[in-house]
């Protein structure tokens, strides 16, 4: 096989294999006796068809199949071996015309475009400024995770009277308008609902201060004019629930309430594990922990995004926009052309950002190893879970957990991503110059804006 390089300009290529009839000529053979054995014809049993007759039919698609096989393997062969980078995958060629007859020919010309990598140069050094913004951590917030806590790992206890976040238990009986249960009307045992969700406050003030036993009669549908929440608690249907009108008695049979957790040592056992905190000052110290650890992952986020923008500005990249423009809609079966022309200067900043990470990786042999995507699908899982108040998540458990996310090839894509980045960003840290900002997080989220 004769495999030709033509160089169009610096980012653009044809490749052209030119396929001779020795190239295929044998394994085409095989394929066809192969063929043979197992093609079902009329008028002849299971393996012998005439050779011929088995050619005139499926030849053609045999043959095209294996010249297919034969070029693709051969391309990226040579591409390889002729250490030939190139951005996305090479396209049949759109300026020299594949040489392809398959009735008539029995050598064959294949050409393919490539669209180069182009050279990226950085020179980075401390002459090179990149802001940071450190989020602070305040009072305010450590304040309102420790309430979230309390609230979360609280229990529900039975109270004497009904005060506004209650629970209220009873029995509910519609009246007539003689302000007497009406016979016949709806009577719901044992319904719940919660005081905060009755719409009017004098019905609310009504209930507020209740006891067990008390009797309460109100307009059940000034209460809850929710229709989809007063049918569920009086269990009848939407379509009755709607017809309903007047008052209903609400006798009181039970009141619950949510008690807090308190700050204390079975909290801090229940959220970090045993021993890990033993007093409020270091609940706090921990919570503000926590908070720094999720906010430097924003903050890496912005310097990312900075330095994204700072480095395409310094490198000026060129790449083969016509060729990418093309390999996107192929690759991408609902993209237009159309589609593709809109959005293309962002892409092309994707391309070129992939291309300045690319070759810090390549200068400073950075390597994302298995190990490096564990650790960040572990921090991903333990971040979810403090979400929930849950910071003693079992090792083992956690290491579990991370291996099934990188058993998945899309997530594993992410996490390699995510350590690359990592890495980019410790790299950046240590060449350029930093510009260190504290900010609130409210003053971090105006950045975005």
């Amino acid at each position: 096989m004769n495999i030709t390089k033509e160089n169009i300009d610096e980012l653009n290529v044809v490749v052209s294999l030119n396929v001779a009839k020795d190239d295929y000529a044998e394994q085409v053979e095989k394929k066809l006796k192969d063929y043979r054995k197992r093609v079902n014809l009329n008028g002849f049993r299971p393996g012998n068809a005439p050779i011929g007759l088995v050619k005139k039919m499926y030849g053609k698609a045999i043959l095209w199949d294996e010249l297919n096989k034969i070029v693709s393997k051969n391309l990226m062969e040579y591409l390889k071996n002729e250490k030939i980078e190139f951005l996305g995958e090479p396209l049949p060629s759109s300026s020299r015309p594949a040489d392809i007859d398959l009735e008539t020919k029995e050598e064959f010309t294949f050409t393919f475009d490539l669209g180069l990598k182009p050279s990226v140069s950085l020179n980075l050094s401390k002459k090179d400024k990149l802001p940071y913004y450190n989020i602070t951590v305040d009072d305010d917030m450590v304040a309102k995770m420790m309430e979230s806590n309390a609230y979360r790992f609280g229990k529900s206890v039975s109270a004497d009277s009904v005060e506004d976040k209650d629970l209220v238990k009873g029995n509910f009986e519609q009246l007539g308008e003689d302000g007497n249960v009406l016979e016949g009307g709806v009577k719901t045992e044992d319904a719940l609902f919660a005081v905060d969700r009755i719409n009017e406050d004098s019905i609310r003030a009504l209930v507020i201060g209740a006891k067990k036993g008390d009797i309460i009669d109100f307009d059940i549908t000034k209460a809850f004019t929710n229709n989809t929440d007063r049918s569920q608690m009086l269990r009848i249907s939407a379509a009755d629930s709607e017809k309903l009108t007047g008052n209903f008695r609400f006798t009181v049979s039970d009141i619950t309430r949510h008690q807090p957790a308190e700050a204390n040592q079975e909290l801090f056992d229940m959220i970090y594990g045993k021993g890990v905190v033993n007093s409020v000052d270091g609940y706090k110290a921990k919570i503000k922990e926590e908070f720094q650890k999720e906010l430097a992952i924003q903050s890496d986020f912005k310097f990312i995004i900075d330095a994204k923008e700072k480095l395409i500005e310094k490198s000026v990249i060129k790449l083969p926009d016509e060729f990418l423009k093309r390999w996107i809609v192929v690759a991408n079966e609902k993209t237009t052309a159309e589609d593709v022309e809109k959005s293309y200067p962002e892409m092309q900043k994707e391309f070129a950002w992939q291309l300045i990470k690319g070759q810090i990786a390549t200068e400073n042999n950075i390597i994302i190893s298995d190990d490096d995507m564990l650790e960040i699908a572990k921090e991903q899982i333990s971040s979810q879970f403090r979400q929930y108040g849950l910071s003693s998540l079992p090792e083992e458990q956690l290491t579990e957990f991370a291996k099934e996310s990188l058993a998945k090839n899309e997530e594993k894509a992410h996490l390699h991503d995510r350590a690359l980045d990592n890495k980019i960003v410790a790299y950046l840290k240590s060449t350029v110059k930093i510009d260190e900002k504290n900010v609130t997080t409210q003053e971090f989220n105006d950045l975005f804006k």
